[in-house]
């Protein structure tokens, strides 16, 4: 499975026991687990993210540029990355009876996808890792907007600017929570004075709160205020 991932990874290691790492979850109650590999591999990935940004668009000021690398890098993207480019096929965790794939949530594999960024950092240089972001990310940068305030940031903003703030702030509460432990889905709804209380849905509690002010902005039928 390693070498099959070595290929769309695009790097063949020298230390296969670096990606091995970056693979291994805590569940399986070993002393060496991706952690520490992902902490640096959130940090190369920051990196290479505003690299392409800055690239993308020479124009673009900080306060612009900062929503898109928040998107970009969020756990929620890193996850689909995992799926997409099959690091989430080969994480190791713990198994059960139920589940012998183990407990691969949104986190393990945003975390694993991130380990496994490190371990193309520290075996192959940045070149490794760079070649490998670009790859992956290629089709998710394609759909980043000029302006990406997610939901979440949109409905606070249209709420406080809305008869001097008279709205008040959007709450969030989780309502319900259904599937294995390994893919969750999470309900939320979100309500505001004088408005109808809509609901989201997602694979983390954060997911389903921008499902749900996703929702509760398409309600108002007009554009948010920005």
């Amino acid at each position: 499975m390693l070498k099959a991932l070595e290929a769309r990874l695009g790097h063949t290691f020298s230390d296969p026991d670096r990606l091995a790492v970056a693979l291994t979850h805590a569940s399986l109650g070993g002393e060496v687990t991706y952690e520490r590999m992902e902490f640096l591999g959130d940090r190369v990935l920051g990196l290479l993210i505003a690299e392409i940004l800055l690239e993308r668009d020479t124009q673009a000021s900080e306060g612009a540029l900062a929503p898109r690398l928040n998107a970009l890098v969020r756990k929620e993207t890193c996850a689909r990355v995992a799926r997409e480019t099959g690091i989430a096929e080969a994480v190791r965790v713990s198994g059960s009876e139920r589940d012998p794939a183990g407990p691969k949530t949104e986190n393990v594999l945003a975390d694993a996808c991130e380990a496994v960024i490190a371990a193309l950092y520290l075996d192959g240089g940045l070149g490794a890792a760079r070649h490998f972001v670009r790859e992956a990310w290629h089709g998710i940068l394609q759909e980043v907007q000029a302006d990406m305030r997610d939901p979440k940031t949109l409905l606070q903003e249209w709420s406080q600017g809305r008869e001097g703030g008279a709205r008040g702030t959007p709450v969030y509460t989780m309502t319900g929570r259904s599937g294995p432990d390994h893919a969750p889905v999470f309900t939320v709804e979100v309500s505001l004075p004088g408005l109808p209380v809509a609901q989201g849905r997602g694979r983390s509690k954060r997911e389903a709160e921008q499902d749900a002010a996703r929702a509760l902005l398409a309600s108002t039928a007009k554009k948010p205020q920005t």
